[in-house]
């Protein structure tokens, strides 16, 4: 944003809206924790699977990325994360009913995009975990469960989408009995040789 501002290429009223949605953030993280029953709910049936997919368009990809990664680093899940729209290209041939698929749902540009490729798990018979913004129209249903997040915070919803994905991944962990503070087989320092 400073960078933008120096080089005259960020408006004053933009700067506004930025600076807002940046003070917002804190209260729209502790919002975010609001869900966290509902997290734990879906984490009781991800600690009995050997497998997951996460889903991810646009700036929300690394965050499914994160999704991923956690759950592998904590719970010992076999995850994997892809770009909604790369989906034909080989991780659809592994959905079923087995392989859950967890997508992030922001109102953004590529919402419809997204719940095509939802549909597309769904008509393959696999399972779907949507973490959505309030006013994309997801709705729960046989095969789809949603959790609706409290707040749309616009360029900062990949921080607030990461939250509830780390939740999914500490209580699956715990349902397996695992030591969170210690996962095996990971170093946590950086060492050079």
């Amino acid at each position: 944003m400073i960078l933008a501002k120096l080089r005259g290429r960020l408006p004053p009223q933009r700067e506004a809206e930025l600076l807002q949605s940046l003070r917002h953030l804190p209260r729209a993280l502790e919002r975010v924790l609001h869900v966290e029953p509902q997290v734990r709910m879906w984490s009781e049936k991800f600690a009995q699977l050997q497998h997951a997919l996460f889903l991810g368009r646009g700036i929300h990809y690394p965050i499914a990325m994160e999704g991923a990664l956690k759950l592998k680093e904590i719970s010992y899940i076999h995850a994997e994360a892809y770009a909604a729209g790369e989906l034909k290209h080989g991780p659809l041939a592994l959905v079923d009913k087995n392989m859950p698929v967890i997508a992030i749902a922001p109102k953004d540009a590529l919402l419809e995009k997204l719940k095509s490729n939802l549909q597309e798990v769904r008509a393959r018979g696999g399972e779907l975990h949507v973490l959505a913004d309030q006013d994309t129209r997801m709705v729960a249903g046989d095969g789809i469960h949603v959790i609706r997040m409290p707040d749309h915070a616009g360029f900062l919803s990949p921080i607030l989408h990461t939250v509830p994905l780390q939740l999914l991944a500490y209580h699956a962990a715990l349902e397996r009995g695992n030591d969170v503070d210690k996962p095996r087989n990971l170093a946590k320092s950086v060492t050079v040789e």
